[in-house]
């Protein structure tokens, strides 16, 4: 009885194609190599990126961003596709854009699927590096006297709705998108709360409104339907041009949405002595690096500090 081959060492599979056998270097093949189980690939099955990003969907994947790629990828094998490949690939597809685009529809859907695919023993699990991205310019957020300014004008121009929208995303760090879809039926003004459903997070968000806030709802939610939009705007366009055109007649600076929104919130509230972490959880950020990196901008960072520091004379008897 003939006794069977050891098993070598392996650094390079056989993969079993339509046109017959062909064999191709894979280093990673090791890290399928566990006891008792091994992977597709290992076994000779060659999964394609389509597939996938088939099974990564069933399994509760996003499809966002995802459909360029499956249909750029998609009929390529999972051991045949390289990281250079999906950087040209990001660059084909979004040729004029900048990095942190490239990076956010590009570069972390591929790697989610190919994350998912070696979970599954279906491929290797590659390193894909981001583009480097330029650091952001740093915006100069609304302050309160802005703020106020801009309410009081568009009170004079009879804008209503758009004060108070203004108000709400500066006063909730709720970005335009979420504030202009808010609906009655997600607005509780006995508890001063509405709820922003499926955020850029894809999750709820609570967020607690002032006094002052509500004071402005009561009157907008007589005779209003559940369903009816709670600031009647249905285009964050149409709110960015009404914003700009009420800036122009209180002859202020033009603050789009986001800026006198939640760049807004992140200054304010650390600027009236909210500690990070509080502004954070009612914000609803998640990621410290985002929120100090991208939003916080301070001014007058350095007298604030010689401020505070002043009320300690050290020359004075303890």
């Amino acid at each position: 009885m003939a006794t069977p081959a050891a098993v070598p060492k392996v650094s390079a599979v056989n993969i079993l194609d339509e046109g017959g056998t062909k064999s191709r270097p894979i280093a990673f093949i090791e890290e399928f190599r566990t006891p008792g189980r091994t992977s597709e690939v290992a076994r000779g099955i060659a999964r394609t990126f389509a597939e996938a990003a088939d099974s990564y969907l069933q399994f509760g994947g996003s499809d966002r961003f995802l459909t360029p790629i499956i249909n750029h990828l998609g009929g390529r094998k999972m051991f045949e596709i390289f990281p250079f490949d999906i950087k040209q690939m990001s660059i084909a597809l979004y040729p004029n854009h900048s990095a942190a685009t490239r990076n956010r529809q590009a570069i972390t859907p591929t790697r989610a699927v190919f994350f998912h695919a070696y979970e599954r023993g279906w491929g290797p699990a590659l390193k894909i590096r981001n583009f480097k991205e330029d650091p952001p310019a740093r915006k100069k957020a609304a302050s309160h006297a802005w703020l106020h300014a801009f309410i009081r004008q568009a009170e004079r121009d009879g804008l209503p709705h758009l004060a108070a929208l203004v108000m709400f995303m500066s006063q909730t760090a709720a970005r335009v998108s979420e504030a202009i879809d808010l609906r009655w039926t997600e607005v509780d003004l006995l508890h001063r709360s509405a709820i922003l459903l499926k955020t850029k997070t894809s999750t709820n968000s609570r967020r607690v409104m002032t006094d002052q806030m509500v004071a402005r709802l009561y009157p907008m939610q007589e005779g209003a339907d559940p369903q009816d939009r709670v600031f009647r705007y249905t285009s964050r366009h149409s709110v960015n041009e009404r914003i700009k055109a009420v800036c122009a007649r209180a002859e202020i600076p033009y603050k789009s949405s986001h800026t006198c929104g939640r760049h807004a919130f992140a200054n304010n509230t650390l600027a009236l002595g909210v500690d990070v972490k509080t502004a954070m959880d009612a914000g609803g950020w998640k990621s410290p690096g985002v929120f100090l990196g991208t939003y916080v901008n301070p001014m007058n960072a350095g007298r604030m500090v010689a401020e505070r520091l002043n009320r300690y004379q050290y020359d004075a008897d303890l």
